[in-house]
């Protein structure tokens, strides 16, 4: 299967990169593609005031070891963790265990693990999220409170302990990743405009990071409304996540 690299340098730069952003987004995005459209506006304007490169690809063809050294940063923006070539879960494997080429950071649909398409759950995947399997979610949106646990973590620096976030879908799983993951933020079930049903029981964490893994990796639940980058609080995280997961903070 033929793929596409995307490129997108940063503009205006003078100067060597710092690092290499690679993002890895659906074709046509389906109902996620006004938020992959957002977020390509947005990381280009963060791409030149931080003096790194981004490419974009669609799918998992060209990943293999030797794709993946070329970059710092790997961000799955929105892509699921099935239809991925064997090469691909190698290189991505090896990339996540060794923690030799950089850092990873996933969005929302990066957790959508079972069998979904055609294709069967990714064991490992699953493993690497805490070692759960997506159960449901709020198809209607709800509105609802954030709580920052791991005030100290680099991706939440700047942080107030508490932010609101409009528009989200908020999963939930057959079981808390908690004890197989550092939480670093939780969603506030109490506070969900509507209210809903669909819930974890109270601990419910959106945002971890599994450092058992050598490459620094963090996982963020929200990604699929565009309005998040009007919110602040998602883009400061957004932002450090990108400055850590490189090296850089």
């Amino acid at each position: 299967m033929a793929f596409t690299l995307l490129i997108h340098t940063a503009c205006g730069q003078n100067k060597k990169p710092a690092f290499r952003v690679l993002a890895m987004a659906e074709k046509g995005g389906g109902v996620h593609a006004p938020f992959v459209a957002a977020a390509k506006e947005w990381l280009q304007k963060v791409a030149t005031e931080q003096n790194f490169t981004i490419d974009y690809i669609e799918n998992t063809e060209p990943i293999n070891d030797a794709f993946l050294s070329n970059y710092q940063v790997f961000i799955q923006l929105n892509y699921p963790p099935y239809r991925w070539t064997d090469v691909a879960k190698a290189a991505f494997k090896k990339y996540i265990r060794e923690g030799k080429g950089g850092g990873w950071i996933g969005f929302h649909h990066a957790t959508l693990l079972g069998e979904f398409d055609g294709y069967p759950m990714w064991p490992w995947f699953s493993e690497f999220m805490g070692g759960i399997r997506y159960k449901n979610y709020i198809p209607g949106f709800a509105k609802a409170t954030v709580h920052v646990e791991a005030k100290a973590h680099p991706a939440l620096k700047g942080l107030p302990p508490t932010f609101e976030v409009e528009k989200e879908e908020w999963y939930t799983y057959n079981k808390n990743p908690r004890p197989n993951v550092r939480v670093l933020a939780t969603v506030d079930e109490s506070t969900y405009e509507p209210d809903s049903d669909i819930k974890m029981g109270g601990d419910h964490p959106v945002i971890w990071s599994n450092e058992k893994m050598k490459a620094r990796n963090i996982y963020i639940f929200m990604g699929h409304h565009p309005d998040l980058f009007k919110n602040e609080a998602f883009k400061t995280i957004f932002r450090n996540a990108i400055l850590w997961a490189s090296g850089h903070q």
